[in-house]
């Protein structure tokens, strides 16, 4: 697993970015909500619900029976620098893809298509947040790391658990690094995926959990995205 810090500079200046609720042209990043609705974005995938809280935050809550859900851009990205901020309810699997297309609806995929391509891991630690996995791509996890079977390699704990996270992800090329509060979980090239997603949505990921009517939460604020 892959432990690197950014440099004091680096992190002192993704923090500052991730608490300004203005973001300015000149620095090249855009927020990706307006902090009021969900204009630009649209529910794929299933039926879980996505609202607008105080302070601009996103809100999943799951749904008994709906597969994995999406609240997913209108528009497409391909190479960028993304900033969120995240907490997720424990128990509850969650994600943000990015660079992902829509299959075609079918009986299968009634609820708007389904959404694949890479996804950012989130979860409670110790666990795998900030992997990242081939969602609905058949090719399970693209970070090799969660495929050891060595527990120090497999999983961390930087991703803390009932507070908000910090996450920077860069895709250049082939290339996807994530970092979580500033430490470097993923740095994964990968060609193969590159070559099928090499611009795409980026999407929320609420989880579904079956038939199970105990209610989850996911939220995220602080979106921002910067193109390269």
């Amino acid at each position: 697993m892959l432990r690197r810090s950014l440099t004091s500079l680096l992190t002192v200046c993704v923090f500052s970015l991730l608490s300004t609720p203005v973001t300015h042209a000149e620095d090249g990043w855009t927020e990706l909500f307006d902090g009021k609705t969900l204009d630009g974005w649209s529910v794929k995938s299933g039926f879980a619900t996505y609202k607008v809280e105080d302070g601009g935050v996103i809100a999943g809550k799951t749904a008994a029976g709906s597969p994995n859900s999406f609240l997913t851009s209108d528009k497409q990205y391909g190479d960028f620098e993304l900033m969120f901020e995240v907490k997720v309810d424990d128990g509850l699997n969650s994600g943000v893809q990015i660079r992902s297309l829509l299959k075609n609806v079918d009986a299968k995929n009634s609820h708007g298509g389904r959404l694949y391509g890479p996804q950012v891991e989130i979860e409670s630690g110790p666990g795998q947040a900030g992997f990242i996995y081939g969602e609905a791509t058949g090719r399970g996890w693209l970070s090799p790391e969660p495929q050891s079977k060595d527990p120090s390699v497999n999983q961390h704990d930087h991703f803390k658990n009932g507070q908000w996270n910090q996450y920077l992800v860069i895709a250049q090329g082939p290339n996807i690094k994530v970092w979580i509060n500033g430490e470097m979980i993923a740095d994964l090239t990968d060609a193969e995926i590159y070559k099928t997603h090499p611009k795409g949505m980026i999407g929320l990921q609420v989880h579904g959990i079956g038939k199970n009517k105990e209610t989850y939460e996911v939220r995220w604020r602080n979106l921002k995205i910067k193109p390269l």
